[in-house]
């Protein structure tokens, strides 16, 4: 069917694929003749529906000459659809009106080329096709026609980014100054998103390109720097003699246009480029997404990536609401029918100062601003419900805004950022104003440019933020500072940590962390204020939990909201996942704290009661689990790393190698089962020479061609490698792995660095003594198999994740944090058999599938019901092992347990 829609639109044939094909209605109108710069243009009316009307025109003048075209027919026909062709190529003009209450339309365009294949307007014909049983009104038909002809949608949100990374790039060509042309861009952006904002009139800066400046570029600089000096100054201010469409543009202020810049130099083509991007809805795009696009447009790499690092509203607002803007909700509606109540919620408005001090292109700050004036709207829209006489009072429109752009600050680092988010706020501060107007019945004063949002270019660790706004309780501090781990700083930002830290610094703290205590001393010796903070999840997990949060704790601080860690969504396909946390923190304070866990870490957030949220961002005592050398448990044996090759290779016997090996009867002797993290977890067999025991004879090695020649390569490799490094210091040992005093001489537990996060118990094995556990795996002396009930228990896998480092979202497995931390109380001998019997129930489930590794038996979606009824019992017998004095039926159960028994031990 597509393609006979298809077919029709080739042949101009647009009655038929209208009337027969899409189920539209007869014309109603004559044709239309216009003339246009001398030229005269027929449009004859194909089709209607609802008072929507489709016309072409058997010409395809330039685009400027279509819009002058489109312009006068809107004197015939409000609503229409206009087609310019010609024998190659139509172009299909929709005025589409902005959904926020813009009184302006922009003249969307899709360019066809006949005879080629055009899958984009077969699926816009489709959804603008009425059914025989269907009587669409004209707002059905116009969202129809918004869904299918939409040019700004997200996609082309991406492509009007990169028509000005072009530009960037041209300018960058030219030798242009990078400073100067950020200040060029923003400025020409502004005037993008004025042209079709309701800013000045429609399309006013297209015209002054399409009619001021010549086609092939070379007086384009010019003529924008005349332009935007014009726009900084008031209209009578201007010299008599400018050109009368500069004097159209109405003045601006706000400082867009206040720095003298050098003037570009233009070419055709990237005049072309220009004029491209004017045909873009600039209107319809968010200023949240403006941000994050438009940071990429001076990056190599993220052009080539755009809107991979899009924060999602979504996001942002997880932070802002239990920071602040819930507090606000609720006082609304506490005073929805009190005059006095609401003025007062409206004064506290404009009290209010927001300060994002990584803020990018300005996300956080944006939404928070556009969140809050939605709020005082509403407001306003309340108190004219109680008293209708207000409106009488009220001289003008600004008088009704409370909240200011000047109360909202950021600091970020790069100039190019910066200017973005400050002239994104502008924009969002402009759409705020239009919803005021359309809502209440105001003429807001658009232009000059009367506030803006402080925006601090600088090193946000470096300066004091009290020198930028006040702190006090109406401040809040929020944002997504950036995350650089442990080994990955580079040396200026170890000096910022430092400086920012003090004595207190930490080598294992994320840098994101600076923030936090920059937060904490900013409010400091003030009781009031708050702060949230989005961060890598690794804040609150392993070794770092108590270097940030004892001194937070110390100051008084409290976990008063927290986002248990969950995937930082990318906008972009393959966006590299971020798994986050979002804590947020304020004192003295008495409301409940708030806890959001997520099923899985792309899930939806589900709130879940809590009295206190500590370290670990779970309902529980506030315990800091720090590093110890011996286990708290007298029940526990000592936990190591695996013996560790240090070969190059030469000691480990790969499958393909091992039958040569058998082949040799003094090579044999030595052969072992060797267990690394793949063999333990996926069951891929590995072997290796092991010559460390009694029996073992030196003159074997010139004895066995095959021992001879490993022994002799590891040699030379070890010597060869850094000096200071484990493999050289054993290059005089060559037959020899690392030495390991903890090397397990009786059945063992074999333990995985690392867990999969999915997986339900952890996936550790019991192996007897001969067989060889590698430097990647721990390993624990298990004769009778109490340990491998402990740990492949529930309560184990619980406390991992609780006080465990993690790799993104897998779980990491520590001696001295995680398993020298349980807190297993005395376990009486009647009680530890239970245990190992339980186990070894674990084990039998097991055994009855012998071909499955331990991946296959704790897939998560495909565990066998045997081995799910083994584990079941194994938990019953180790929740009573660690105090348990009822059934325990869930893991934040056993987690509230595990706490009051660490908290109990340690005291």
């Amino acid at each position: 069917m597509t393609h006979t829609l298809l077919n029709l639109v080739d042949r101009n044939d647009f009655r038929r694929l209208f009337i027969e094909h899409l189920g539209w209605e007869n014309p109603t109108l004559r044709p239309v003749t216009l003339s246009i710069e001398d030229n005269t243009y027929t449009l004859t009316q194909v089709a209607g529906f609802s008072g929507l009307r489709v016309w072409y025109c058997n010409e395809l003048p330039p685009r400027r000459i279509q819009r002058l075209i489109d312009q006068e027919l809107a004197r015939e026909s409000h609503e229409r659809l206009v087609i310019f062709g010609n024998d190659t190529h139509q172009e299909w003009r929709w005025p589409r009106r902005a959904e926020n209450g813009g009184t302006h339309a922009k003249l969307i365009a899709h360019t066809h080329a006949i005879g080629q294949p055009d899958s984009h307007l077969e699926s816009q014909l489709e959804v603008i096709r009425i059914g025989f049983d269907e009587e669409p009104t004209l707002p059905e038909i116009l969202t129809r026609m918004r869904e299918a002809f939409d040019y700004e949608a997200a996609e082309s949100a991406v492509a009007a980014a990169k028509l000005m990374a072009e530009l960037y790039v041209h300018l960058d060509s030219t030798g242009f100054d990078e400073h100067h042309a950020s200040v060029f861009l923003v400025r020409t952006l502004f005037c993008l998103y004025a042209d079709d904002s309701d800013l000045w009139q429609r399309d006013l800066f297209t015209r002054y390109i399409e009619e001021r400046t010549n086609e092939d570029g070379s007086d384009l600089g010019e003529k924008l720097a005349d332009l935007y000096q014009a726009l900084n100054q008031p209209r009578e201010e201007r010299p008599s003699q400018d050109d009368e469409l500069i004097q159209a543009f109405p003045y601006v202020n706000g400082s867009v246009f206040g720095e003298a810049t050098e003037t570009p130099a233009f070419t055709e083509q990237s005049r072309k480029l220009l004029l491209k991007a004017t045909y873009f809805n600039w209107a319809e795009i968010s200023p949240a997404i403006f941000g994050s696009l438009f940071q990429a447009v001076k990056d190599k790499r993220a052009r080539r990536e755009f809107g991979a690092h899009y924060t999602t509203e979504e996001n942002i607002l997880k932070a802002i609401r239990p920071l602040f803007l819930d507090d606000l909700e609720e006082s609304f509606a506490k005073a929805y029918d009190s005059k006095k109540a609401l003025e007062a919620l409206l004064k506290k408005l404009g009290d209010l100062n927001i300060l994002d001090p990584a803020c990018g292109c300005g996300n956080f700050l944006i939404i928070a601003y556009r969140e809050l004036r939605a709020l005082e709207l509403r407001i306003h829209q309340r108190l004219q419900e109680l008293y209708p006489k207000r409106r009488q009072l009220s001289l003008d429109a600004a008088s009704l805004v409370h909240v200011k752009l000047s109360q909202f600050h950021g600091i970020e680092i790069e100039e190019w950022p910066a200017t973005i988010a400050k002239t994104a706020m502008f924009f969002v501060e402009h759409q705020a104003n239009q919803a005021l107007s359309l809502a209440l019945g105001y003429a807001y004063p658009m232009l000059p440019l009367q506030d803006s949002a402080q925006i601090t270019v600088g090193n946000a660790l470096r300066l004091d933020w009290r020198e930028l706004l006040p702190a006090g309780p109406n401040t809040f501090i929020m944002g997504n500072p950036p995350f650089i781990g442990q080994y990955t700083k580079a040396a200026d930002q170890t000096e910022d940590m430092k400086l920012v830290w003090g004595e207190l610094y930490d080598g294992y703290l994320d840098y994101v962390t600076a923030w936090f205590k920059k937060a904490s001393d900013f409010f400091r010796p003030v009781n009031g204020g708050r702060f949230a903070f989005v961060s890598t999840n690794s804040i609150a997990q392993g070794q770092p939990v108590p270097a940030l949060f004892g001194p937070l704790f110390d100051a008084g601080w409290r976990i008063r909201f927290a986002h248990q860690t969950f995937a930082w969504q990318s906008e972009a396909p393959g966006g590299a996942a971020v798994h986050c946390v979002i804590t947020g923190y304020d004192k003295h304070e008495r409301s409940a704290p708030q806890l959001f866990t997520y099923d899985n870490v792309k899930g939806e957030p589900q709130q879940v009661p809590a009295k206190q949220i500590n370290a670990y961002l779970v309902d529980g005592p506030n315990v800091l689990v720090q590093k110890r050398s011996k286990a708290l448990s007298p029940q526990l044996p000592k936990v190591a790393f695996g013996s560790k090759p240090a070969d190059g290779g030469n000691l480990i016997v790969e499958p393909n190698e091992h039958a040569a090996v058998v082949e040799d009867p003094i090579a044999a002797k030595y052969l072992r089962p060797f267990i690394g993290a793949k063999q333990l977890i996926h069951n891929t067999p590995r072997w290796c020479l092991w010559m460390a025991d009694e029996e073992f004879n030196p003159s074997d090695i010139q004895r066995s061609p095959i021992l001879k020649e490993r022994v002799e390569v590891c040699r030379r490799w070890r010597s060869s490698q850094t000096t200071g490094g484990d493999a050289y210091k054993l290059r005089d040992t060559p037959h020899l792995f690392r030495g390991n005093e903890h090397r397990p001489l009786v059945p063992y537990v074999g333990i995985p660095r690392h867990f999969s996060e999915t997986r339900a118990f952890a996936t550790v094995k019991r192996f007897a003594a001969d067989v060889i556990c590698g430097d990647a795996n721990f390993a624990a002396e298990d004769p009778d198999g109490f340990l491998f009930g402990v740990i492949s228990s529930s309560m184990f896998i619980t406390w991992q994740r609780a006080v465990g480092g993690k790799i993104k979202s897998d779980l990491r497995f520590s001696n001295t944090l995680v398993w020298n931390n349980l807190p297993l109380p005395t376990v009486h001998q009647d009680l530890r058999d239970m245990v190992i019997e339980a186990g070894k129930g674990v084990i039998a489930a097991r055994e009855l599938h012998p071909e499955r590794s331990l991946a296959d038996h704790y897939n998560p979606l495909a565990m066998s019901p045997a081995l799910l009824k083994a584990h079941a019992a194994l938990d019953r017998v180790v929740d009573k092992a660690f105090g348990a004095k009822k059934p325990l039926h869930s893991n934040e159960e056993r987690l509230a347990l595990l706490f009051e028994r660490y908290a109990d031990m340690t005291a």
